[in-house]
């Protein structure tokens, strides 16, 4: 593979043979021998916004905690990541605890928290091999010290990295983060550092919790529920839409790959469009 930067990859395993240089670890295939779908690469989207949805109806119909489904999910996770990394997307968000989930029970709640903050801990190693830069999205207030303090950890530890970035949205919501956009902005008018007429769509993406993160090319939602749930409202707007039935726990990297293939089959416009071709008519006869 070419070089990424100042790393180069190699196959798993693989340490580096040069005093500071760091070897980007290549994926695991998929055990199934699935390959990389041939798409050129200009029709690869660069973000992948993912609703990783369905894990308490998986677990539902097999009789099991609503947890266990969030458990299971975790690979899921794992295996869309590796299938980012091979088939050319840089950015995944994963909406992983949103500012609305804290209604649910209070069980419920307090294992996701301790989950989120184990999957960062358990997996940072695996990600920072590949690679992978860690990025935090959401909100401070409610949330764990401990949660807190593992998403800052692996987003210091694999801020250098530039094989694929996992935005990991947690305590999140699209529209607290436009809220938060508009506070951070209105201090700065009170402030006179900005004049209100100044403001432009570029001045709130900017103010927005991760500002070097791209728009949203593909948003995809697993387990058939079609709605977005107040993810990345701002970043969402020119996004392509993807629902797959596949309940998360279910969903792996030969799914994204099959969003992807939907993807490079639309015509993006912005907006914009293509004038009609007119044929010529023929006169009318003549009366």
């Amino acid at each position: 593979m070419s070089p990424i930067g100042r790393r180069r990859e190699r196959g798993r395993g693989s340490r580096g043979d040069r005093a500071g240089e760091k070897v980007v670890v290549a994926p695991d295939p998929h055990p199934s021998g699935a390959r990389v779908p041939e798409i050129p690469r200009e029709l690869v989207p660069r973000h992948v916004a993912i609703v990783m949805d369905g894990n308490g109806r998986w677990a539902k119909q097999r009789g099991l905690a609503r947890t266990e489904g969030h458990r299971a999910g975790e690979a899921s996770l794992l295996d869309v990541i590796k299938g980012g990394i091979e088939i050319g997307v840089k950015y995944i968000s994963a909406y992983a605890f949103s500012t609305e989930n804290w209604a649910r029970s209070p069980e419920e709640v307090r294992f996701l928290m301790g989950f989120n903050r184990e999957v960062i801990h358990r997996r940072r190693d695996e990600l920072d091999a590949m690679g992978v830069r860690v990025v935090w999205s959401g909100r401070r207030p409610r949330l764990w010290k401990s949660v807190i303090d593992e998403l800052e950890y692996a987003q210091e530890r694999t801020k250098d990295n530039d094989t694929i970035t996992l935005q990991f949205c947690v305590n999140y919501g699209g529209q607290a983060e436009i809220a938060d956009a508009m506070k951070s902005i209105a201090a700065e008018v009170a402030a006179g550092k900005l004049k209100p007429d100044r403001i432009t769509e570029k001045t709130i993406a900017r103010h927005l919790y991760a500002p070097d993160i791209p728009e949203v090319d593909l948003f995809v939602r697993s387990s058939g529920e079609q709605r977005t749930s107040n993810f990345l409202v701002w970043q969402l707007a020119y996004a392509e839409m993807v629902f797959l039935d596949t309940l998360w726990p279910d969903f792996d990297r030969r799914d994204l790959w099959r969003a992807i293939e939907i993807y490079a089959q639309r015509d993006r416009r912005y907006g914009g469009a293509v004038p009609n071709v007119v044929t010529a008519q023929p006169e009318p006869p003549l009366s």
